[in-house]
């Protein structure tokens, strides 16, 4: 169940930080409020989680695969440039966050 609710937690920051985007700086109203509405979602599932779950692992977990979701948000759908500087960046997240993963941090 915490693993559910932590994707989903996970999923509603990059919906929010896309959205950020989408508002054009808070310029169109309906991104400008799912900002906000992801966001509180997304901090309302992670507390949840966090009872479960050691917080270090949890936030790197966290911030790492919304770093990579975003980036990858950011390439596919708003055309943003890529090279291979930037996919080795992606991948050593990626790597790092299953480093965690194995090393048994979690509980």
């Amino acid at each position: 169940m915490y693993w559910a609710l932590f994707i989903a937690a996970i999923l509603m920051e990059a919906g929010g930080t896309t959205c950020m985007k989408l508002s054009e700086g808070f310029s169109k109203l309906v991104p400008s409020i799912l900002v906000f509405v992801f966001y509180a979602l997304s901090f309302v599932s992670f507390i949840f989680v966090l009872k479960k779950m050691d917080l270090s692992f949890a936030y790197a977990v966290w911030a790492g695969l919304g770093v990579f979701l975003v980036a990858t948000i950011g390439i596919i759908w708003f055309h943003e440039s890529i090279n291979a500087l930037k996919v080795v960046s992606i991948c050593l997240i990626v790597a790092g966050v299953i480093g965690l993963n194995l090393s048994g941090a979690h509980q």
